[in-house]
């Protein structure tokens, strides 16, 4: 690791902390995946904080052609995880920052003996629950999302939590992508689709994370959650605003944003 990834995960690492935003990039951005994921390494080589998991964005075209990916990863720290209650979950975001949230499906990962699962459906075994859920997205940064990916990246992968909602029965994993979920914020909604848009589906997005992770020297660690990808998109969100994910004959999760 050079100084100046240093610095730039230093700095990251001191404004997550503290809740304190950052007017500008701390440094030269990263323009490649390689570097972007040594200062993210680096970040977490600092702060030493329990993993609880990890969540998993997509890169769109043309950028998936030019970095070599089509997603990206970034840690979820244990103790932003959150499980639904009787009340609203809240949330602490960036004011100031950005702020973002994400329907999805979450993965609890169970890792196996062998080769890392080369499929959506070899990583079904590495599997062993499926909730629905949301993510939070927030940086200290708020042009995070229009630096593009590598940017993304190496701020922890713009996560800021998660939300785990109800089992999804085993039976039903097959079918992921036949449930209709939608998203809304303050009672409208936002968005409307289902897994069939991204790419390979929940179970493609853990394969590729426990490629990521083997090619980063990481351990797979059962229990880690992986929130698999936004199914609605990314809709940014403000202090105060509630949201409710809906997914078709599952159920529903909400939760309300605070200034942190």
């Amino acid at each position: 690791m050079n100084s100046a990834a240093g610095d730039i995960a230093a700095a990251f690492v001191n404004a997550r902390r503290n809740w304190k935003t950052l007017p500008e990039y701390p440094g030269e951005r990263p323009s490649d995946l390689r570097s972007a994921y040594v200062i993210q390494d680096a970040a977490l080589a600092d702060w030493n904080r329990p993993i609880g998991g990890w969540k998993v964005g997509k890169i769109n075209p043309p950028m998936s052609d030019e970095l070599g990916a089509n997603r990206l990863v970034g840690p979820v720290f244990a103790d932003t995880i959150q499980r639904e209650g009787q009340d609203s979950a809240q949330f602490p975001i960036f004011a100031g920052g950005f702020a973002a949230i994400e329907a999805e499906f979450m993965l609890r990962l169970a890792p196996q003996e062998g080769p890392l699962p080369a499929t959506r459906e070899a990583a079904m075994d590495w599997v062993d629950e499926v909730r629905i859920g949301l993510e939070v997205a927030s940086s200290p940064y708020a042009a995070i999302n229009v630096d593009g990916p590598c940017v993304t990246v190496s701020d922890h992968g713009n996560n800021a939590g998660l939300l785990l909602g109800a089992c999804v029965d085993r039976t039903e994993w097959g079918r992921l992508d036949d449930i209709a979920v939608s998203l809304e914020i303050d009672g409208r909604e936002v968005g409307r689709a289902s897994t069939a848009t991204m790419l390979d589906g929940p179970f493609g997005a853990a394969a590729f994370l426990l490629r990521n992770l083997s090619d980063r020297g990481i351990a797979p660690e059962a229990g880690w959650w992986v929130s698999s990808g936004a199914i609605t998109g990314v809709h940014e969100i403000a202090p105060g605003q509630r949201a409710i994910a809906r997914f078709a004959g599952v159920g529903q999760t909400e939760a309300v944003m605070q200034a942190g």
